[in-house]
């Protein structure tokens, strides 16, 4: 089997292209930094997902696009028209099954700047469009959205003590997810399931729940 992800050099993305390693997939990863994955079944791509001239690469299985950014002036070319771009350019592979797209929490409550919330929340309603566009294939297509993730485009909470507390305060189980768990819900999602499709899964420890009830 084949992953086909972008994004691939860190993070999220990085932990699922390692969990599909080690199912024993071959996994391309596209990413404009260099490799972080030292594997024999892992082929890296230097490519940068604004640009739609991607190489031609053997049929997937599965496809992720998972490229992203918290710059604010790049956030809709590269988190929403990039994903949109990688997607389209992959998904007339004729073995394809299913397809995923990391979105994020930030989608649904607004919670972070105004770019990069409308760019995830596009992410979104893409995802929901190409559920339907690909049913027909047999093809599912989901969306995950994670809320706070041990990641380093997180280091500047993840060191700073003061704003790691005061985020984990905000969820109900008082801690973020790791990247491991991000990427077993992609494993589930993608190579597992069969029925599920047109949802974005909320990953966030119960932080759209946390609220405080005065009476």
């Amino acid at each position: 089997m084949m992953l086909v992800l972008s994004g691939s050099a860190s993070g999220i993305g990085k932990a699922i292209s390692e969990k599909f390693l080690a199912e024993g997939c071959q996994v391309w990863g596209f990413d404009r930094s260099s490799a972080a994955i030292d594997h024999p079944a892992y082929h890296h791509v230097l490519h940068d997902v604004r640009d739609g001239a991607f190489p031609a690469l053997p049929d997937p299985d599965f496809l992720v696009s998972c490229a992203g950014t918290l710059e604010e002036a790049e956030a809709i070319d590269v988190n929403l028209a990039g994903a949109m771009r990688f997607t389209e350019h992959f998904l007339e592979s004729p073995g394809l099954r299913s397809v995923l797209l990391i979105a994020s929490a930030s989608a649904r409550n607004g919670a972070e700047f105004p770019r990069y919330v409308a760019s995830k929340a596009g992410l979104v309603g893409y995802m929901k469009y190409l559920a339907g566009a690909v049913a027909p294939r047999g093809i599912t297509c989901n969306s995950i959205s994670p809320g706070g993730v041990i990641t380093p485009a997180n280091r500047h909470i993840l060191e700073n003590d003061r704003l790691y507390r005061a985020v984990k305060a905000e969820t109900l189980l008082g801690k973020w997810a790791e990247a491991s768990e991000i990427a077993d819900l992609a494993w589930y999602l993608l190579a597992v399931n069969h029925s599920v499709t047109g949802e974005d899964i909320l990953i966030d420890n119960g932080e759209m729940l946390k609220s405080n009830f005065i009476w």
